[in-house]
């Protein structure tokens, strides 16, 4: 029978997969926000692209710099879960 702590195993598991494979991108987010921030209080330029397009350009560069890492995370929890299915039994 699937227990309180089987399923909050499984959604703590999920979560930290989510946040770990999200990271990179929302990291490189903020720093390329900030920058541009500055950038744009240092020459009072205040453009809405000048943020919004070197974050879209640079959050999929990094998307696919880190493809194989989120590919490898999220295979690596499917096959976990897969293999917990055998241990769970619904009765």
């Amino acid at each position: 029978m699937i227990t309180e702590g089987d399923v909050i195993g499984l959604l703590t598991q999920a979560i930290t997969t989510v946040i770990l494979c999200a990271a990179p991108m929302l990291i490189v987010a903020m720093v390329v926000g900030l920058i541009v921030s500055i950038f744009q209080a240092t020459t009072q330029i205040n453009e809405q692209t000048l943020a919004f397009v070197p974050k879209i350009v640079c959050v999929l560069l990094t998307l696919l710099l880190f493809a194989g890492y989120i590919f490898s995370m999220v295979g690596g929890f499917v096959a976990r879960l897969f293999e917990s299915i055998n241990t769970i039994s619904i009765s």
